[in-house]
């Protein structure tokens, strides 16, 4: 990957750092991979940018896709080990959400926080991580 800084943080925002690409990011870690199913989060993306995003983060790496055997149409897309490598970014996101905006909360985001304050931040991470890299080929 081309950098134009030497900032380890400029690099990261510049791969996704935008809005979308954060937040396809997330739908993956719940679930939501296909790209209908993407369309259906709360945020509201639109299809033209929701396209650019997925290309963005296939190229770069971050995810992959599979083409359902059925319905060529479909693709099922999923975190490569890069991309899933990000969930304790996502995770500190989050908590210093609850701890410095408290808004309403989602419910998946209610389960994480529980399953946090009961096991500790670090055992969630693992756990996540661990069950997301099953996927991996």
């Amino acid at each position: 990957m081309k950098t134009r800084s030497t900032c380890p943080v400029t690099n990261l925002l510049d791969l996704i750092g935008d809005k979308w690409s954060i937040l396809i990011i997330r739908d993956l870690f719940i679930e939501r991979n296909t790209f209908s199913k993407m369309l259906q989060s709360p945020e509201g993306i639109s299809t033209n940018i929701l396209v650019d995003r997925l290309k963005k983060l296939v190229d770069s790496g971050l995810i992959t896709f599979s083409k359902d055997p059925n319905d060529q149409k479909i693709k099922y897309y999923s975190m490569t080990s890069k991309g899933i490598d990000l969930y304790p970014v996502l995770v500190e996101m989050a908590l210093w959400s609850r701890k410095n905006l408290n808004p309403p909360f989602h419910p998946l985001s209610m389960e994480m926080f529980e399953d946090i304050d009961s096991i500790g931040v670090e055992k969630h991470i693992e756990n996540v991580m661990k069950s997301a890299s099953h996927g991996l080929s």
